[in-house]
This record gives structure tokens, C-alpha cells and sequence, in this order.
């Protein structure tokens, strides 16, 4: 069984997936926060920091690209592989409502033909290979079978899919029916997201799915980063990471002010693992001043037993 850990925006980025390969791996590949191209063609600031040449990398990392325009596709794919990537991801199940109400993202599944035209445009001209990451579609399961065939008519390199809905966003259950109906009609390798909180759980979709041959996993794993080794998360180690975060991230953002902003993101994940954290976790929550919250980062590390 391979792992991949999620791209999530805002947290997975660039410094995070360093930092935690080197703390914590097991992952065996980083899937990048979408790149979302447009007219102008050229990467912003930010998303040339965030895709560093492939060779720079001591672990495999996945660029992902979120568009409705093929031809903006094609330029980014360029890009990526210009930069010595050997896949690029394609985002077809992003929830956001800003996201949907462009065509982007779950909004690709809205219409089984229009998907369909833009994905021949794209593997036609595709200078590498594409895998994909899927919802089952808009607004009921039953609109995936059909999203299905679509895909099947394609040499996705890998499809993952995400057995919710997008008016789910992350809330509900995972519909593991249809995600049987995928694993038995598939004619592209599958990679299984969603809900998969412990390594007990990642072994449980590959004992009952012997066909995939791999996991993406996204909030637990931010809120459990060493839940694929086989001693799990070790409240030191996890302190040392998020000391180190903080440091990288005050030189980034040049400030603490953005510094902190971008770890109580982090926090609204790992706190749910540390026990009686409530009213610490609130302070965390409110202050705006580093020295403080240095503090309190220590004290929840060091007073609340992680779960």
C-alpha cells in the first residue's frame, strides 16, 4: 500500500511537506495545493515558490492544477514538467464555493460532456502523464457512474476518489457503495481518500480492497503527522516540528503576525488530539503576540496528554 498525503491549501505548503518528511515520512507521496492557472501564463510569486524544481526535492511531490480551460492545462503541465515533475494532477472535486461557481473543481462534474471534451483536449497534448481526483459529483452519488465512463475512456495514470458528494463538503458519511462501484469498474488504478483517521483504517481499505494500490490521506494525518510510522506521533517530536514551522514561517512571512495566522490553521487539527487542551486552545486561539503564544504552544505540548 502506498501513502500520499492530501493537498491542502493553507497548510500543505512547500515548508510543511520539507518539514514533515523530515520529522515524521512514511509518506510516499506529497500532492502539491492546487496551481490555478491563468490568461496572463505566467506562476505568481507565491506558486513559483511553491513549485521548486523536482531534483531540489528529497521526496516525490505532485504538482496539482485546477482549471476549466484546457489550454491553460496544457501551459501549466509544460511548466510542471519543464521543472522535472513526472505527473500532474488533475483537481475535479475541490468543494469550494468560489471554486464550483467558476467550472472548477466538483464544478468539472457538473456536465459528463463538457468533462468529457476537456479531459480528450488534454490527453491528447499532454506533455505528462495526468491522474485525477474526483468527487462522486454534485449533489447525489448516483451522477458517478456516469462520471465513470467518462474517466474509463482515458489512460488516467491514477484516479482517487473521494466517496462524497460536493454539497457533503467533508461532513457526512463516505459512501463506500460507490466506492465498491468504482473499485469493480474502473479501468484505471484507483487511490482510495476519505475519513481515514488511523493506520488501522488505511489497513482496513487495503484488506477489503486488495486492488488499490494506494491511500490519500489529508485532515487526520495534519491533525496525527506520524500516524504511518509504527510508533505513531511522539509529542517531542511534534514539538520540534511545530518549532520549526514557526521559525521557517517568521522568515517567509517576515512577520509573526502571518506566522502564527498560518499555524493556528495547523492547530485547528492537532488540537483535537491533545486531551483537556480547551481552555489553552482558546488563548491559542485569541493571541496575537509571539511570545505568548510560544508559551502556549509549549504548555499544551507539555501539560495535555496527546490522545
Amino acid at each position: 500500500m502506498r501513502y500520499y498525503f492530501a493537498p491542502m491549501e493553507g497548510v500543505t505548503d512547500s515548508v510543511y511537506r520539507r518539514l514533515h518528511h523530515q520529522y515524521f515520512g512514511g509518506v510516499d507521496r506529497y500532492y502539491m495545493p492546487f496551481l490555478s492557472p491563468t490568461m496572463h501564463r505566467t506562476l505568481s510569486h507565491k506558486e513559483d515558490r511553491e513549485l521548486p524544481v523536482a531534483d531540489t526535492l528529497p521526496f516525490v511531490a505532485i504538482p496539482q492544477i485546477l482549471t476549466r480551460s484546457a489550454e491553460d492545462f496544457l501551459w501549466a503541465a509544460q511548466v510542471c514538467r519543464d521543472r522535472g515533475y513526472e505527473e500532474v494532477n488533475l483537481n475535479t472535486g475541490c468543494p469550494s464555493g468560489t471554486v464550483v461557481a467558476k467550472g472548477k473543481g466538483a464544478g468539472m462534474l457538473r456536465s459528463t460532456d463538457e468533462l468529457d471534451r476537456f479531459l480528450d483536449t488534454i490527453f491528447k497534448d499532454s506533455p505528462i502523464p495526468i491522474s485525477v481526483k474526483t468527487r462522486l459529483g454534485l449533489a447525489e452519488p448516483g451522477e458517478f457512474p456516469a462520471l465513470l465512463e467518462v474517466f474509463n475512456r482515458y489512460p488516467i495514470r491514477e484516479l482517487t476518489v473521494h466517496p462524497r458528494v460536493r454539497k457533503q463538503f467533508y461532513q457526512g458519511d463516505v459512501d463506500m457503495e460507490m466506492f465498491r462501484y468504482a473499485a469493480a469498474n474502473s479501468r484505471n488504478p484507483l487511490c482510495y481518500n476519505g475519513d481515514l483517521n488511523s493506520r488501522q483504517d488505511c489497513e482496513q481499505i487495503a484488506a477489503e480492497f486488495p486492488q488499490i494500490g494506494a491511500v490519500m490521506l489529508g485532515r487526520w494525518l495534519v491533525a496525527d503527522p506520524g500516524m504511518l510510522l509504527p510508533g505513531g506521533t511522539d509529542v517531542q517530536v511534534l514539538e520540534q516540528f511545530h518549532d520549526a514551522l514557526l521559525e521557517e514561517y517568521l522568515v517567509l512571512f517576515g512577520g509573526s503576525r502571518n506566522a502564527m495566522f498560518r499555524l493556528k490553521e495547523n492547530w485547528s487539527f492537532l488540537l483535537a488530539r491533545f486531551e483537556d487542551s480547551e481552555k489553552l486552545a482558546k488563548r491559542l486561539r485569541k493571541t496575537t503576540d509571539l511570545g505568548e503564544y510560544r508559551a502556549i504552544a509549549a504548555e499544551i505540548f507539555h501539560t495535555c496528554k496527546l490522545k
